[in-house]
């Protein structure tokens, strides 16, 4: 049988910030402990990007990376897709801006917003533009400044959040390798449980929004729990039943890094051991966008992922929107 073309990733590059601030830290700015937040979020740590540096800042560091392990310029890159919900403004795009501090004048891209599971979603359109045959190479970044939009008085959000970015570069395979299948959805009615209200036509930024802190993340946190849990077992059981595959076929699960227990409570349910899940949210916390190729770096750095290992990435974010994608790693 004749393999089809599929879309894989040749190259992984990673972006965190210098400044790290840890749970101690937020002791002295909120009413909170260490141990509490570890015991209810898995979060030791999380990297906090410098007041002037920004998303594109940090992908353009992501980008430069992938760049240089794959040992080519980034006037080859045909398209950048940027996943994102802090943008360094509204326009031009934050692709837009990344390209030019890249020197990049002949290729073209464009930002896609999915929160959490923003990296899928952008994965996707990627692999599209590479089976169609109409891009050779698609550089997809995942970035989130979520230190520009947290409220350092509201304990049950900032505990949680985390700055960086991750880069991958899509090419095409006909081998057999790289993203065999994927599941998307999205429901709007999560949008009361999980928003940030100010900034958009709806409210755009006035005395009155700033004082209502209506540009601030807002989450209630219980329901989003529940639905999480929910939304990426699911869509992790029904593709891999999809595919005739059970848990132990998994070389590696890569879940969204919002919650250890929430990793938890979705692996066991879907037949996972420990060894085969990677948990990374104790040094990054949640990075939105950026969570799920921070987790493909973080296991190449651990040589966790080799030659025909099989991979299973879900995410669940604000909208909601949430997914599953598998790919067979080369």
């Amino acid at each position: 049988m004749k393999n089809v073309r599929q879309a894989k990733i040749t190259a992984v590059g990673h972006y965190v910030p210098e400044k790290v601030l840890d749970n101690f830290d937020l002791e002295k700015l909120i009413e909170t402990n260490n141990d509490w937040i570890i015991s209810r979020t898995g979060i030791k740590e999380r990297h906090i990007a410098a007041e002037n540096e920004t998303s594109s800042d940090m992908s353009v560091k992501a980008v430069q990376e992938l760049l240089e392990q794959r040992k080519m310029d980034a006037s080859e890159i045909d398209i950048l897709i940027v996943a994102t919900v802090t943008p360094d403004m509204l326009f031009p795009s934050t692709a837009a801006l990344i390209l030019d501090k890249l020197g990049v004048k002949t290729s073209w891209g464009f930002d896609l917003s999915g929160a959490c599971s923003g990296f899928l979603y952008a994965l996707s359109s990627g692999a599209a533009f590479i089976k169609a045959g109409t891009a050779k190479k698609v550089v997809v970044v995942g970035v989130d400044k979520m230190s520009s939009i947290m409220d350092y008085t509201d304990r049950n959000t900032c505990i949680l959040f985390g700055d960086g970015a991750g880069a991958v570069l899509l090419e095409a395979d006909d081998n057999g390798y790289g993203i065999f299948d994927e599941i998307m959805y999205t429901d709007g009615e999560g949008e009361k449980y999980l928003h940030m209200k100010g900034g958009g036509c709806l409210n755009p930024a006035t005395h009155e929004t700033v004082d209502a802190k209506m540009h601030y993340l807002k989450q209630d946190g219980k329901s989003v729990f529940k639905y999480a849990v929910k939304g990426m077992q699911e869509v992790s059981e029904e593709i891999l039943e999809k595919n005739n595959l059970t848990g132990k076929d998994l070389s590696l699960f890569i879940p969204h890094q919002a919650n250890l227990r929430i990793i938890d409570m979705v692996a066991k349910r879907i037949g996972l051991t420990p060894d085969q899940v990677l948990i990374n949210i104790d040094k990054f916390a949640n990075t939105t966008a950026a969570t799920l190729p921070l987790g493909i770096w973080d296991a190449l750095q651990d040589k966790r992922l080799k030659k025909d290992d099989i991979l299973l990435l879900a995410a669940f974010g604000a909208g909601f929107t949430w997914g599953s994608t598998l790919i067979k790693w080369e």
